[in-house]
Order: structure tokens, then C-alpha cells, then sequence
């Protein structure tokens, strides 16, 4: 991700177990925030969700999203990213939350019958590294 300075793409590594703060829009306007976890693929942030949740229907409606990316151990130093949700799937999903439930909890998902997981990739358009 060529917006994030060298010095904090450690911030989007395995090893660092960071959290996301994600901040979308709600119908009304106000903002809604919630902590995730995440990856990056070399050009996107990606999270994943369940479909129907607040975060699902307010990224599908007003797909531009505020983050913070905080490191775990020094929480002033952190990565502020605006950007814009530029794909929506299904495909892969459930392996995708099984790899970051081994990341974050060290065990797999354990999957929620009739639950639809979806990745949301999120093209960062502006940092603020702190």
C-alpha cells in the first residue's frame, strides 16, 4: 500500500495482531464505529462481516468508511485512513474469517449455520500516520 509510510506497515502485518477501528455512516447521518479485525492484500484493507449487519448495509449504501489502526503496543501511535469500499464478496469468505480467527484468538471460526460471511475491501484514499 503505497499511501502507508514504511514505517507503519507493520501496523497491517499478522504478527503485530492490531485491531481496526471502522467508522461508517448511518441512514440518519451519524457515525457508527467498530472494532474489527482485518488484513491487507498489498492494495486493500479487508475486513469481513456477516451479511445484514449495521456495518453490511451501511458500507453497501455509503460505501466511503473512516479507519484507525492502532498499534497494540503503543496506542499514540496509530494510522488514520480514509478510503472507499471497491468490492464486495462472498467468495472466500468463510476462509478468509477462519485465517483472521486464527490470527486474533489462536483457534478456528466456528461457523454460525445460516450465516453469510462477506470481505469487504476498502481502498485506502488518504493517511494520516501518528
Amino acid at each position: 500500500m503505497d499511501l502507508i509510510p514504511p514505517e507503519y506497515q507493520d501496523l497491517l502485518q499478522d504478527e503485530t495482531k492490531a485491531y481496526l477501528f471502522l467508522a461508517t455512516i448511518m441512514p440518519d447521518g451519524s457515525p457508527q464505529v467498530t472494532p474489527v479485525w482485518f488484513d491487507a492484500d498489498g492494495q486493500h484493507i479487508r475486513i469481513n462481516t456477516a451479511k445484514g449487519r449495521v456495518k453490511d448495509r451501511n458500507m453497501r449504501a455509503r460505501p466511503k468508511v473512516a479507519m484507525v489502526i492502532q498499534d497494540p503496543r503503543n496506542p499514540y501511535r496509530y494510522l488514520q485512513i480514509r478510503g472507499r469500499v471497491v468490492e464486495i464478496t462472498e467468495e472466500g469468505a468463510d476462509e478468509h474469517i477462519n485465517r483472521l480467527s486464527l490470527k486474533y484468538d489462536g483457534k478456528p471460526w466456528a461457523r454460525v449455520p445460516g450465516q453469510t460471511r462477506l470481505i469487504f475491501k476498502i481502498l485506502p484514499e488518504h493517511v494520516d500516520a501518528h
